[in-house]
């Protein structure tokens, strides 16, 4: 593998991997700590340029960009069937790549898990929001997720880095429009807290896929993958590749 990628656990024997990609500003350990109660899985966490042990290269602020970088740098699956887990603007990212991999007739992810995310196109109103002050930034991602930054409002180093990652990352949500209108050829799962606006998210990613869409709501908000973790790694253990067969890959 490459920097692109980070595990908590080797596991040479595992049946499927699963690659996440993390949400606006956030970083993957969060994810690859799901491989601690994941064992018949390898789990990897996209690590995007620009942050942590990447802060010195500069970010990606445009997908079609991004998506290249990835598709061309990270061997996805190898020898095992993959699935994809995206979180907001991490499930676009997922997506654009899922596509840009079967552009490049290389193999694709058995199923797509897209959380907290509307589906293409987006409203662009809402995106808006990089070339705010740091004060009004901060604020509109608390107001966005529902989580407290007070951390980053104390600290003004942390702030400094973190709110270049959110700027980076929003201004490629900004610039972003979807690239070709061929549906994916593998089904999509969609996840939602229960306390987001999820009635309409489903019938969006149908139109994005011939192989179906399924829609699971987890308690609580945005991150519900924090409030409903034992719900979330249900329904992955349950819908992740796992086997070959004569049909196809199956769970």
């Amino acid at each position: 593998m490459t920097e692109w990628t980070v595990r908590r656990h080797r596991r040479p024997d595992a049946a499927a991997s699963l690659y996440c990609f993390p949400h606006a500003g956030g970083l993957p350990g969060e994810y690859v700590r799901w491989s601690d109660n994941l064992p018949g899985i390898q789990v990897w966490g996209v690590h995007l340029p620009g942050r942590t042990t990447r802060r010195a290269e500069p970010p990606y602020t445009r997908m079609n960009e991004l998506v290249d970088a990835l598709v061309s740098a990270v061997d996805f699956g190898r020898d095992r069937p993959f699935a994809f887990f995206g979180h907001s603007l991490g499930a676009l990212v997922a997506f654009e790549v899922a596509k840009e991999l079967r552009v490049r007739g290389r193999e694709v992810p058995r199923r797509l898990f897209v959380s907290s995310c509307p589906a293409p196109p987006l409203p662009p109103a809402a995106r808006l929001v990089h070339g705010l002050s740091d004060g009004e930034l901060l604020d509109a991602i608390e107001r966005g997720t529902g989580e407290s930054l007070a951390h980053l409002r104390e600290d003004a180093d942390l702030r400094e880095h973190a709110l270049a990652s959110f700027r980076a990352d929003y201004a490629l949500l900004h610039r972003y429009s979807p690239r070709g209108t061929e549906p994916l050829d593998c089904p999509v799962t969609v996840l939602a807290g229960s306390e987001e606006p999820w009635s309409s998210w489903r019938d969006g990613w149908a139109a994005h896929t011939r192989a179906g869409t399924n829609l699971r709501v987890l308690p609580g908000g945005h991150f519900h993958f924090r409030e409903g973790r034992d719900e979330l790694l249900d329904t992955l253990r349950d819908s992740v590749p796992m086997t070959r067969g004569e049909h196809g890959w199956t769970a």
